[in-house]
């Protein structure tokens, strides 16, 4: 599947959202002239079959969303952006193929990450022989972003592997009863089973009894035997190391089991289907950011959360409310945009060069490029399905006002 943006119509400015460019985004539009000559092109693929498919349409929407805006503004250095997007089907091998293609085929200009760690891996190792900046929002294992034209979208931090653990155990302690033994259940995905590991690590430290920790292969539909050693031990908590659709999978065996987890945590689910489930009631689950207070007071927050419902709605996804899945993306396109006009280049080792010494608004706040690995600040959010909606709870300060932790 090929998808091609570009030359679309003008759309009103987004004013402030990028800070580093915000005296041009500050003029007024009728003094600026659209976007013209050739197409910068800007290659990339997604998940849009596969076991990844669910959530990688949220990043495609977001894509679309974001090529409109920057055309709408001044392009990439007053050119019109062309979005170059190829379907690597959730398969690494599939990814690595398609972006070379991308380089050396379709000669695009830039090209951005794909989604999840494991097809973001391959298109580095591409991006790397050519010298490619690639910029990404959901690679989940920082240490493995070796390659130094490499930057995260997503503020996960250099070890969100400790981080993120203890993000979460901080909530847990803070419950009325506070969890004493837990379950953690993984799929093989590497970032998922990166995370699984620090998650059974941090809790031994803080002293919550890990009862089992269980893997299952990516992709995995049949979650009945697992589902019945989760009954079997009753922990207080579950934790679930989960992409896509596998956590609706896991909750529903074990619904079929007459047995509902006391508090459950799942790391990458497909947003929607899990908050619309009622098997997803009271759910927690990893996010960088949703929208309601304090994130909807972010520049152009509100503006980009109605363009996602109106495409999501239109494209029908089951849930149409922008989230941290999609904001990736947006942090992404933000990014490349702050760099190309900051760099006033489209060679990638200028763009490579500016990022390290500057900053960069994004939705997610301001991002930095500096520490280990090209990473900055961890800012992991926890949120939680209440009447079918998802809401921050934890930590507190990030939580709309009235919202509270719903616990078991």
């Amino acid at each position: 599947m090929i998808d091609r943006m570009g030359a679309l119509p003008r759309r009103r400015v987004l004013a402030g959202m990028i800070g580093t460019t915000a005296a041009v985004l500050g003029a007024p539009a009728i003094l600026r002239a659209a976007p013209s000559g050739t197409p910068v092109k800007v290659g990339g693929t997604l998940s849009l079959t596969g076991f990844l498919a669910q959530t990688a349409v949220v990043h495609k929407i977001a894509s679309e969303i974001m090529v409109e805006e920057i055309n709408g503004r001044n392009g990439f250095l007053g050119r019109p952006v062309e979005y170059v997007l190829l379907d690597d089907q959730s398969k690494p091998d599939v990814a690595r193929s398609l972006y070379e293609k991308l380089i050396t085929v379709d000669k695009v200009d830039l090209i951005q990450g794909p989604y999840a760690t494991a097809p973001i891996l391959a298109a580095m190792g591409v991006a790397q022989r050519y010298g490619k900046v690639i910029i990404q929002s959901s690679m989940g294992i920082p240490k493995l972003q070796t390659y130094d034209r490499a930057f995260p979208a997503t503020p996960f931090g250099p070890e969100p592997d400790k981080t993120y653990p203890n993000v979460l155990l901080d909530m847990m302690a803070a419950m009325p009863t506070p969890p004493k033994t837990i379950v953690v259940l993984t799929s093989k995905f590497p970032s998922a089973q990166f995370m699984a590991q620090g998650m059974r690590d941090q809790a031994e430290k803080r002293g919550v009894k890990v009862l089992l920790y269980l893997e299952y292969e990516s992709g995995n539909r049949d979650f009945g035997a697992i589902a019945a050693r989760v009954k079997e031990a009753n922990p207080d908590f579950l934790w679930v190391g989960s992409l896509g659709l596998e956590s609706n999978q896991v909750l529903e065996s074990l619904r079929k089991l007459d047995y509902t987890p006391k508090n459950s945590f799942h790391l990458y689910p497909a947003p929607g289907p899990l908050a619309l489930s009622p098997d997803g009631d009271k759910v927690l689950c990893s996010t960088f950011l949703e929208p309601d207070e304090p994130f909807m007071s972010r520049p152009g927050m509100k503006k980009l959360a109605a363009e996602f419902k109106e495409k999501a709605t239109k494209a029908n996804l089951p849930y149409s409310t922008i989230d941290a899945q999609a904001c990736g993306m947006i942090s992404e396109w933000q990014i490349l945009e702050a760099a190309v006009n900051g760099a006033g280049s489209l060679e990638d080792e200028k763009i490579a060069a500016w990022l390290k010494k500057n900053r960069v608004t994004t939705i997610y706040g301001s991002l930095r490029f500096d520490g280990p690995f090209n990473h900055g600040d961890a800012a992991q959010l926890v949120k939680q399905v209440q009447n079918k909606e998802w809401k921050v709870v934890w930590p507190t300060e990030f939580a709309a006002p009235g919202v509270k932790l719903i616990a078991s």
